[in-house]
């Protein structure tokens, strides 16, 4: 069963654009192939040491993660998410993020997130419950 998360980013109620220098220093080590920019997105394809591999495409306002296998590439998207501020929505529709995003979501959606000091792979998978297959 493949995943797809979001990663988001909110200020002031708004969706923020990611800061491309952070994206870059986060995935940049890891890819495995070309960073391509097509259609208003850059997308990257990242392999950890391990070999679990996930795609990655930077917009506007998302991060879109495709297939994230089981393995060492969560810690990556764990590190961009805690390094780029932002949350994740999890395919069971809880928003994860860091405490400090509160006063910044829009209207409504504080009844499904969950709040934490910082995003760790820990906090991702007790907010993910059984939705995710085990990670590592």
């Amino acid at each position: 069963m493949s995943y797809n998360l979001s990663l988001y980013r909110f200020s002031d109620g708004e969706l923020a654009e990611p800061d491309m220098d952070v994206v870059r220093a986060v995935l940049s080590p890891v890819r495995a192939g070309p960073e391509k920019v097509s259609d208003g997105a850059t997308e990257y394809w990242i392999r950890a040491a391990d070999g679990s591999e996930a795609e990655v495409g930077v917009y506007e306002r998302v991060i879109s993660v495709e297939n994230p296998q089981a393995g060492d590439v969560w810690k990556i998207v764990i590190e961009l998410t805690d390094q780029l501020g932002a949350g994740i929505l999890i395919p069971n529709g809880t928003f994860l993020c860091q405490e400090e995003m509160r006063a910044h979501l829009p209207e409504g959606m504080e009844n499904d997130s969950v709040f934490v000091p910082a995003i760790t792979l820990g906090a991702f998978e007790r907010a993910a419950g059984p939705f995710m297959d085990p990670l590592t």
